[in-house]
């Protein structure tokens, strides 16, 4: 009974119609843990952003923030609070509704010199119109990773987390485990720093590649995510596969420990097996693996597989992927 009053705030399922590639979708019965696989350009990322927009959206101010960070992301737009580059990003979604914590109906009205949109969040409506400023608020305990992975700021801003539950001695030890050579991680003028045994110096963190730089901020992320969610695209972009289960050990474990809902892509079969494999270690049976596919007539849709069914899966030879 505890275990689902500390849950309470994870999101179980999704309809979605008219966002990116979804004209009608629905999925149910997602975990603590849930990984999104299938065929390249099947809607994986789509499918995550949409839940992140779903969750986001206590106020129409949150899911503004929301989807222009995504929209950012997606393109590594430089998105400001300026009118013609706001109406410009927002009017390509004429109407959409994401239906999970939260009822999201958005719809943007084009027809009018004075552009505004309509947003009703939860039965409640407000119209913002666009020759007025537009307020955005970010939701400080929701993370969202892209594929092309933190900037030194964005890194910043979730270690913090890490300094303030005074967990960087718990940072250092996975990084030893990741690379024996490390002795600790630090930011030093607002940019990461990592010092090694060989000599006791630091040196920039981007000398070490873009695997080690995923792997700090996955763990950081996740101590700044208490009590929310945490979405990573291409989860496995610059991890070498001797290191997944490493990496699958210590979300599964700290999003245990902080109560974090974890959503993650991937495109990899390594990954995958992994995730099944170290979810048996762990005997953790709060995880999902969801596969996404198309069908012929264009509809996509997602088959979610439990612990088990993963595990029967993986033990039986069954192609996971979908490719």
């Amino acid at each position: 009974m505890q275990e689902d009053l500390n849950n309470k705030h994870f999101i179980k399922n999704i309809e979605i119609k008219n966002f990116k590639c979804f004209e009608d979708f629905k999925a149910e019965g997602f975990g603590r843990v849930n990984l999104i696989g299938g065929k390249n350009n099947v809607g994986k990322t789509a499918f995550m952003e949409a839940v992140c927009i779903n969750v986001s959206s206590i106020a129409t101010s949150n899911l503004l923030f929301s989807l222009t960070m995504i929209e950012r992301n997606r393109d590594r737009l430089n998105i400001t609070e300026n009118e013609v580059n706001i109406i410009n990003l927002l009017r390509e979604y004429k109407s959409f509704e994401i239906k999970g914590t939260h009822k999201v109906n958005y719809h943007f009205n084009d027809s009018s010199i004075n552009k505004s949109l309509l947003l009703i969040i939860d039965e409640k409506e407000e119209e913002i119109n666009f020759s007025a400023k537009i307020v955005f608020n970010k939701n400080e305990h929701i993370v969202f990773i892209d594929n092309s992975g933190f900037t030194n700021y964005e890194l910043k801003e979730v270690y913090s987390a890490v300094q303030f539950q005074d967990k960087d001695n718990v940072i250092n030890d996975y990084l030893k485990k990741f690379d024996e050579n490390i002795l600790q991680f630090k930011m030093i003028n607002d940019k990461p720093y990592i010092k090694q045994k060989k000599d006791n110096d630091y040196y920039a963190l981007n000398k070490f590649g873009d695997g080690l730089k995923q792997y700090i901020s996955i763990i950081s992320s996740l101590y700044a995510t208490k009590n929310s969610f945490l979405f990573i695209d291409e989860i496995e972009n610059g991890i070498h596969y001797t290191n997944l289960d490493k990496l699958w050990e210590i979300i599964l474990t700290i999003s245990k420990q902080q109560n974090v809902q974890v959503f993650a892509t991937t495109h990899s079969k390594e990954c995958i097996e992994s995730y099944a494999r170290v979810a048996k270690k762990l005997e953790d049976k709060e995880i999902k693996y969801i596969k996404m596919s198309q069908l012929k007539d264009g509809q996509i849709m997602a088959g979610v597989r439990d612990y088990d069914m993963l595990q029967y899966t993986m033990s039986d030879g069954h192609e996971v992927r979908g490719v």
